[in-house]
């Protein structure tokens, strides 16, 4: 039986321009060379006169081994996150960690250039997928953390919240001892601008929300997708104290609005959804309406484990009360209706 691979349409144009201009940069490198590879790759010193290389320079691929990477990441991840966020959301990240690791890489070699006066540090070519691949094992640790990946028929396993240690682990290995400072640089500024994002601005339906409106929240205040916890459990506490230093000042200059207690128990109610949750298969041959379907069946599943909890807090209140027409307390939950409760469920 053929398998089937339905690709999402951002997803496809995102694949469409990875092989147009990968292979325009080569063929100026190798065949035209009245073409300059300046105007797709990014070169510090001269990229202020072409802006449009702090986009296209993600999809300027170097060689066959770092295109094929770049299409499994922009295939796979594109296609997970196009559906569990929608087009436009998925767009915006898709920016965001394309065009402010590029320019946050750009200023790290001019000021490089500076210190060092190496005139080869400003004519740097950075370009390839390293930033976005980063910034995809950041949101693949916020949806699915605890998902287990099997590598070589079972011999290695490792859970998904591992993963973007190890790419950077990976990364500035390479970059001290092989020279490879560019995926370092963009290693490192692809996970931070995906973890700020994610972490503080990012807006996401409310999953626990019962009420017929639909509820936003901003950002992910969940204890599991702090800082501390995208490193090993031996250096969570110094990871965690300089993190919270860090996060005090911000708040404390008006950069980051703090998080309530409210957000961190709603956050952490949304995490355990997406933990229990999982990673659907990426060849599912169901297609955009297989993911939908297990989508809706997962919020359906929420909101009845959410309107049992609420159900027993009001039977006990109510027990506990002299009179069945008393008013419910501020604070306690009240019995929802049948209709409400199947109104929310069928909502969800």
């Amino acid at each position: 039986m053929q398998v089937r691979i339905s690709i999402p349409p951002l997803t496809r144009l995102l694949l469409a321009l990875l092989l147009a201009i990968s292979a325009t940069h080569q063929a100026s490198r190798y065949i035209f060379h009245a073409l300059p590879s300046e105007l797709l790759a990014l070169v510090p010193q001269q990229s202020v006169f072409y802006p449009w290389v702090y986009v296209t320079a993600a999809f300027a691929e170097q060689n066959l081994i770092t295109f094929l990477i770049a299409a499994a990441t922009i295939l796979y991840g594109g296609k997970y996150l196009e559906r569990a966020w929608g087009a436009a959301e998925f767009g915006r990240f898709f920016l965001l960690v394309t065009v402010i690791p590029n320019v946050a890489a750009s200023i790290v070699y001019i000021l490089w250039f500076a210190i060092t006066r190496d005139s080869a540090r400003a004519l740097t070519y950075i370009q390839g997928s390293v930033a976005l691949q980063g910034a995809f094992l950041v949101a693949f640790k916020q949806l699915v953390p605890e998902h287990l990946v099997t590598i070589l028929k079972g011999v290695i396993k490792i859970r998904v919240k591992h993963f973007p240690a190890i790419f950077l682990a990976a990364n500035t290995i390479s970059g001290f001892v092989i020279g490879t400072d560019t995926g370092l640089v963009l290693a490192w500024t692809g996970f931070f601008t995906s973890w700020l994002y994610l972490r503080f601005y990012k807006k996401q339906t409310d999953l626990s929300s019962t009420t017929t409106s639909t509820s936003r929240i901003r950002g992910d205040a969940s204890e599991t997708f702090a800082f501390a916890y995208f490193w090993p459990d031996a250096i969570h506490g110094p990871v965690a104290a300089v993190a919270d230093v860090v996060y005090n000042a911000l708040v404390t200059a008006r950069i980051l609005a703090p998080f309530s207690a409210e957000d961190v128990e709603t956050s952490n109610v949304q995490a355990s959804a997406r933990g229990e949750a999982g990673l659907p298969s990426l060849l599912n041959q169901g297609g955009r309406r297989g993911g939908k379907r297990e989508e809706a069946e997962r919020r359906r599943a929420l909101a009845l484990k959410v309107l049992d909890q609420r159900l027993q807090a009001a039977t006990t209140n109510k027990q506990q009360s002299s009179s069945p027409t008393e008013s419910v307390p501020r604070g306690e939950a009240a019995i929802p209706s049948e209709a409400e409760a199947a109104g929310a469920n069928d909502k969800v």
